[in-house]
């Protein structure tokens, strides 16, 4: 594609100088495991986001397994999550023996609705997970006072929102994502707004005991070596990633800042056409890092949308094409279709354009009139 959905290639080149430095440094140590890179970008990524405890693991999906491990719960227990995801979500509730419990979205941000949350609570419900989607915060303001109500732990999935700043709305108090529950997740894929050069995760809390767990429970259950307290798993961020991370980190904000500036001009140029509604940004709860540019096509051909921007060497892409309680893997009897209006409308009508720090006005505007032309015929 000319224009990919993410231009990592270009991206590294900015930083080649200091990441090919810090990948040599490591190969002449021979660091490989658990060397000073980690926990150098172990620290500073705890002074970023502001939490005590940053616990690296080697992806996102295992940052999730190892959160949920932390907390005793037990076979049954519910969890409640969206149907509007990526799979991993789902995914680790039912690799432990819990029980997924799905709900719809909001309309308007695609993030988790907390009236819906609020309906699925019931006497076997232990915890909520909120994914931040698409690069803005959930309703946490919302959700804590759920789970305040009903003594659920909250378990935030920041895999697509990591530096996204949320202000309560009461409080007046701003926290970066991820930080605002009892365990916050996320995800170094290439692909993400942080993002490695392979897998990577971290999780991160304020909680000493939870963390003196999870970080026991990544490394095999083991408090001294070969002495094993719990069951863990072997979940490490090697050094390389490590250093790749902590060179990002640093431009972190900068990238943000890009994104937005990205998710905006699309939104000017698709402003007031009735056929794309653009994503809506809660500016009064939570800023927008843009980790994915998701319209909504309002009875235009996607696909057909799709095939001309791909004939123009544009990519494109749909995330989410089929909502988790409609997967073959997870088909359950108490779901439905048309159990979740909104999920379902949303992934046959949302579509994704490129975004990404490389973007220039005149790649958008290359882009944003490629769509038009097809959807103004």
């Amino acid at each position: 594609m000319k224009y990919p959905m993410v231009d990592l290639v270009g991206q590294y080149k900015k930083i080649k100088p200091e990441v090919d430095e810090a990948m040599l440094k490591i190969m002449n140590e021979a660091s490989f495991i658990g060397g000073p890179a980690v926990k150098s970008f172990q620290k500073n990524f705890e002074e970023y986001l502001g939490v005590k405890h940053v616990i690296p693991c080697a992806n996102g999906t295992d940052a999730l397994q190892v959160a949920l491990m932390a907390l005793d719960l037990k076979p049954g227990d519910e969890v409640i999550t969206t149907s509007f995801t990526f799979i991993a979500t789902a995914e680790v509730i039912a690799l432990l023996q819990l029980t997924p419990v799905l709900v719809d979205v909001e309309p308007d941000t695609y993030n988790i609705d907390p009236l819906a949350v609020e309906k699925a609570v019931t006497s076997k419900t232990k915890a909520i997970i909120p994914v931040h989607l698409f690069g803005q915060c959930a309703k946490m303001h919302e959700l804590k006072q759920i789970a305040k109500k009903h003594n659920l732990f909250v378990i935030e999935d920041t895999a697509q929102a990591v530096g996204a700043d949320y202000t309560c709305p009461k409080s007046g108090n701003t926290k970066k994502a991820g930080t605002i529950g009892h365990i916050g997740c996320t995800s170094f894929f290439p692909s993400k707004n942080l993002g490695a050069f392979g897998d990577g995760g971290a999780i991160f809390t304020n909680d000493d005991e939870l963390a003196k767990k999870m970080r026991v429970v990544v490394n095999h259950g083991m408090t001294v070596r070969y002495y094993h307290d719990y069951v863990g798993v072997n979940s490490r961020l090697d050094s390389m990633q490590a250093a790749v991370l902590d060179i990002k980190l640093k431009h972190l904000d900068e990238y943000a800042q890009a994104r937005l500036k990205a998710g905006k001009y699309y939104n000017n140029a698709f402003a007031n056409n009735p056929k794309i509604t653009p994503p809506y940004i809660a500016e009064d709860y939570t800023t927008h890092v843009f980790h994915q540019y998701t319209m909504v096509l309002n009875e235009v051909d996607r696909d057909g949308l799709m095939k001309h921007l791909a004939d123009k060497g544009i990519a494109s892409a749909v995330y989410y094409p089929v909502p988790l309680h409609l997967q073959k893997a997870y088909v359950d009897p108490r779901y439905k279709e048309g159990d979740f209006p909104v999920t379902e409308q949303l992934s046959k009508t949302v579509m994704s354009l490129p975004i990404h720090t490389e973007l220039t006005e005149e790649i958008q505007k290359e882009i944003t009139d490629a769509v038009l032309e097809f959807v103004n015929k």
